[in-house]
């Protein structure tokens, strides 16, 4: 039960009792079978009946920090946070040091509804404990308090630090999704009263549109958003984005516009020369797609998009020793790029390497695998699974195809 906190009485702790034992408060004698008895107990794996023998200690000495601590500890997992409270608290006193009875005691007071104390001891404890499990139930405690007093800054503070230790623990996961979803709505509602006439406004909506697939929706509100400040930064990349995912022939022409005008408006706006460089490669006017994915690259050299882009067009043209090394900076760059382990296999096919090929065509499969199964779980949520608006993420045709 409390095998991961070692809390077990070793000889050395039994001789430190005996000797903190102050003369006319109890015999060395008296300690030293209190202490035995209590190590017993644990061993025999009773530990309730160690508490009274803990109790003993404490009554006789206070001022013994092992035996507080150690009471604590048994009473807490004993299911009783309410008595362990007071033997944490004075072994904190006796040695602020210890970094899991401060854990235990946040905790404890967090269970017993003592909200500021818990907050300002499992702060200090997510500093100090490096236990995984430990620190888990301590970060996920302080983040329930924190968003119980609305402390959205703070709880996303600590749910990064959370995420940054153990990456991919769903438990975890769930909660900054809980914080960062709370967060967007509060900026949603704040931005509703402060400027509903805005293009802000407008912008935010297209994007919750777009959230829940309401693609004529989301580009009706970013058309909005444009009349109602044509200055809006990425509003046109945005758009020609929407565009560009539509069915309808007559938006994806409008996409070429607004793209442009994006890079008009900033030229830094590189994935929109990607696109355009997409756009003009679709139809194979090579000269144009490659002066947009040259001029992407230029700005921004590790652009996993571009240089897959650029790749196709020195294939095209039979420019296999310029493709390659554009590929293999791809996956590089972006492991999960599923267009840029698609050519590259083909690219190898192409220069006789076979286990090459053979390498990164299931490596394709793996993430396109991935892939559908996240689009499959968006679907059953009604909502746009992630990069499903961007354009030439997956190849046309099947793992044959020479491009």
């Amino acid at each position: 039960m409390v095998s991961w906190l070692r809390i077990v009485v070793s000889t050395c702790v039994l001789a430190a009792f005996c000797a903190k034992i102050s003369a006319g408060q109890a015999s060395p004698d008296d300690a030293r079978r209190h202490a035995e008895r209590a190590n017993e107990a644990l061993k025999s794996g009773h530990p309730e009946k160690a508490i009274p023998e803990f109790q003993a200690l404490v009554a006789a000495n206070p001022d013994n920090a092992d035996a507080q601590a150690n009471l604590g500890v048994l009473l807490y997992f004993q299911g009783e946070p309410a008595k362990a409270v007071e033997p944490f608290r004075a072994a904190l006193r006796l040695n602020p040091g210890l970094a899991k009875i401060r854990a235990l005691l946040g905790l404890a007071e967090s269970q017993l509804g003592q909200s500021d104390a818990a907050r300002n001891d499992l702060t200090v404890a997510l500093t100090v404990v490096e236990e995984l499990k430990l620190r888990k139930q301590v970060g996920l405690s302080l983040v329930e308090l924190q968003t119980a007093r609305h402390d959205l800054t703070d709880a996303a503070t600590t749910i990064r630090d959370l995420r940054e230790k153990a990456p991919g623990d769903p438990e975890i996961e769930y909660a900054a999704y809980r914080i960062y979803s709370d967060m967007a709505g509060e900026a949603l509602l704040s931005l509703s009263l402060t400027a509903p006439k805005s293009g802000q406004m407008q912008q935010a909506i297209a994007h919750e549109l777009l959230r829940v697939r309401d693609l004529s929706g989301a580009i009706a509100s970013m058309r909005r958003a444009i009349e109602a400040n044509p200055d809006l930064p990425g509003i046109h990349f945005e758009l020609a984005e929407a565009l560009h995912a539509s069915d309808s022939p007559a938006d994806r022409v409008e996409a070429e516009k607004e793209y442009l005008l994006a890079l008009q408006k900033n030229p830094h706006e590189t994935q929109a020369a990607v696109r355009l460089g997409d756009i003009y490669s679709e139809r194979s006017d090579w000269a144009n797609a490659t002066k947009f994915y040259q001029a992407a690259l230029a700005q921004q050299p590790s652009n996993a998009d571009a240089s897959v882009g650029l790749a196709r067009v020195y294939s095209e043209h039979g420019n296999t020793a310029s493709a390659l090394p554009l590929l293999q900076a791809a996956v590089q760059s972006d492991p999960t790029n599923i267009l840029a382990h698609f050519r590259l296999s083909a690219l190898y096919r192409r220069l006789q390497r076979p286990e090459d090929a053979a390498r990164e065509l299931a490596e394709y499969q793996r993430l396109k695998k991935l892939k559908d199964d996240l689009r499959m779980v968006y679907s059953t949520m009604k909502l746009t699974s992630p990069g499903e608006h961007g354009a030439g993420d997956e190849p046309k045709s099947g793992p044959g195809a020479s491009r």
